[in-house]
């Protein structure tokens, strides 16, 4: 077992004990998706005030300053790297055609594409599609849990959040052997991610009378989509561990 892996998977086991203590206290009305919403709320004010002095500035910085043509091609570049993880867990799940389909964009995008800095797959019609290991637990039956925002990840579930150190150790990063190299291609996907975030943040705050709950719903909603490709099979039951 790696040393990232470890103690990420410990980290958020131990965030899972603390937050059942410190669920809504007894004759509360608890959201059966988030009993843990009074800790979650502060961990979401802890990431959203980090956000504003760090990672907008920087983002912020980054759109300014760096030529649009050069952002797409380090966010392609990023995205074809992912394709790779997406047909891993096509396959773990099943899914013949999304793995086909993923198999011919990595192989186009990393040729005529030159290593993924032009999506040409994208422009000839191939969609890009995104499967994680939490996604191919949950299909296969591993149910959500109670709802998490971690901090400086944010939404999160418990069972995602237990299968994030493997989605981490097989990110864009893994492609890389020099530590120096790995770091600065998480610190560059971090800010290319914010990045295309910036509107999106900024039209929520003026459309939200409560941020954190439109947030934690959008993203349940979503969530749940992606794991069952836009048609579950039930509503979740939050409740269940």
């Amino acid at each position: 077992m790696s040393v990232l892996r470890l103690p990420a998977s410990v980290m958020v086991l131990l965030l899972a004990v603390c937050l059942q203590g410190c669920a809504t206290p007894s004759g509360a009305a608890a959201d059966p998706a988030d009993p843990w919403e009074g800790v979650n709320r502060k961990v979401y004010v802890f990431n959203e005030r980090l956000d504003e002095a760090l990672l907008q500035p920087v983002a912020r910085t980054y759109v300014d300053v760096v030529p649009w043509f050069v952002r797409s091609g380090v966010h392609h570049f990023l995205g074809n790297l992912g394709d790779v993880w997406t047909l891993v867990n096509a396959g773990l799940q099943l899914k013949g055609q999304v793995a086909v389909e993923t198999f011919m964009r990595v192989a186009i995008n990393s040729t005529l594409g030159i290593y993924g800095v032009l999506d040409i797959a994208s422009e000839a019609g191939i969609d890009k599609r995104k499967e994680d290991f939490g996604q191919t637990l949950g299909h296969w039956g591993v149910q959500p849990g109670p709802y998490l925002m971690l901090p400086l990840l944010g939404p999160s579930t418990l069972r995602d959040a237990l299968a994030l150190p493997v989605d981490m150790k097989a990110g864009p990063s893994a492609f890389f052997e020099d530590g120096g190299t790995r770091n600065a291609v998480t610190v560059t996907r971090v800010v290319d991610l914010r990045a295309g975030l910036l509107r999106t943040g900024d039209a929520l705050k003026a459309a939200s009378l409560d941020p954190y709950s439109f947030v934690r719903d959008a993203w349940l909603q979503k969530r749940e989509s992606e794991v069952y490709d836009g048609n579950p099979p039930r509503e979740f039951d939050y409740s269940e561990p």
